[in-house]
């Protein structure tokens, strides 16, 4: 796709360094032979940065920082904001939810700028620089921004080329996912564009969090994998959704050994503990969310529990955070298994966002992408430590001092 084209434009400048690069390099080497590159420690190079994508985002809304132009000027930006909402038009009438738009703006932003381009990196054209000579249609069809991001989203009707329907991209990061479908060199290259896709969105009227009803090869949903088949149930694909899907952690994938049950306890809040929804008013919500299956909590725990609390956001960035940094230390019970209903509930996943789910009392938690990515379901609170090999922190009351 069109992530080539940068490289193949500086060939030049490539040719005129090369002496220079391979003394470099050589030096590299020599410099990693001593420092124990390529070890055992090497399998961490290709993880990425702590809390892409699984942190919160900028005030526990969910939303990640960066640049929400990303370089574009007035009459760029009008362009990208209208071919935005031809996308979305295409992904609401594919009964796609507005995370299959967000994933395709962050493809197109990557591939083309939201540019409709008559041409890129040998025969690509287009928004996604979708290739006639790889089966996408004709360059006068994959110019019709319609028709393109239809194959984006649907891909041929034999599934080759395979659009995003054909790939298990709810079960994805935002990155992977549109790297299932474009099959890109740099596999990284749509990560960094989450938020401008997400400020475009905004500015385009787009609504982001909307559910949709074609969820194909939903994991877990209904006991299904979107297939009609019976899900094999081997513990292989329940890793937290908010973790990296492409950096596998220690021991990930094998399912932990459960601790010891939780029960509920019978604790109140402090008398600083104040929020625009009550305790009772939290657990009725969070059931009722739960019940809806609406998809619009991915990745989102931390902004999740503050909603229900009624909250605009948590004012954190990562849920880890406000449980070892935020919270007063007299507010955190550090691996104490007997919270009370409408408390909060914290996990080190390993990685650098962490994980919180609101307990509702008898053992079970409201959790988001616990069984279905996306959405909120009630589980038993052991499952975020049998599932994802989660260590449990311990629990705090509702508290949000930089709530908004």
């Amino acid at each position: 796709m069109a992530l080539a084209a940068g490289a193949a434009r500086r060939g030049l400048a490539v040719k005129v360094g090369l002496p220079l690069i391979a003394a470099l390099m050589a030096f590299l080497i020599l410099v990693g032979m001593m420092a124990g590159f390529g070890g055992g420690s090497a399998s961490a190079a290709g993880c990425e940065q702590p809390g892409l994508p699984a942190d919160d985002g900028p005030n526990g809304d969910g939303r990640q920082s960066g640049d929400a132009m990303g370089g574009a000027d007035k009459d760029l930006r009008a362009t990208q904001v209208a071919h935005a909402k031809i996308i979305d038009e295409v992904a609401k009438e594919g009964k796609l939810p507005g995370r299959a738009t967000l994933i395709a703006l962050m493809t197109g932003l990557a591939e083309s700028e939201l540019r409709n381009l008559k041409g890129g990196d040998r025969d690509s054209v287009g928004i996604f620089q979708q290739r006639p000579s790889t089966g996408w249609g004709t360059p006068e069809q994959i110019n019709d921004i319609k028709y393109a991001t239809h194959m984006f989203f649907f891909g041929g009707d034999s599934g080759d080329p395979p659009g995003l329907t054909d790939v298990p991209w709810e079960s994805l990061s935002l990155n992977d996912a549109a790297q299932k479908v474009q099959r890109s060199a740099f596999q990284d290259g749509y990560r960094s564009k989450e938020t401008q896709a997400r400020s475009i969105a905004q500015e385009a009227g787009i609504d982001l969090d909307r559910p949709g009803e074609n969820h194909p090869a939903q994991p877990g949903k209904n006991g299904t994998n979107g297939g009609g088949g019976d899900r094999k149930d081997d513990g292989k694909d329940d890793k937290d959704p908010d973790e990296p899907r492409d950096c596998e952690q220690q021991g990930s994938g094998k399912p932990g050994k459960p601790g010891e049950p939780f029960h509920d306890g019978g604790a109140g809040w402090p008398n600083g503990v104040k929020n625009p929804l009550s305790t009772a008013d939290a657990i009725r919500k969070a059931r009722e969310e739960a019940d809806s299956h609406r998809s619009q909590w991915y990745q989102r725990c931390l902004a999740f529990t503050s909603i229900m609390y009624g909250w605009n956001s948590s004012g954190t960035n990562f849920a880890i955070d406000h449980y070892q940094v935020v919270m007063p230390k007299e507010m955190r019970h550090d691996g104490d298994r007997n919270p009370p209903p409408g408390a909060l509930m914290f996990w080190d996943t390993g990685h650098r966002a962490g994980h919180v789910a609101i307990y509702l009392g008898d053992g079970k938690i409201a959790s988001n992408d616990i069984v279905t990515p996306g959405e909120i379901s009630v589980v038993p609170a052991t499952d975020i430590e049998t599932k994802w090999s989660a260590k449990y922190l311990g629990w705090s009351p509702p508290y949000y001092p930089n709530g908004g």
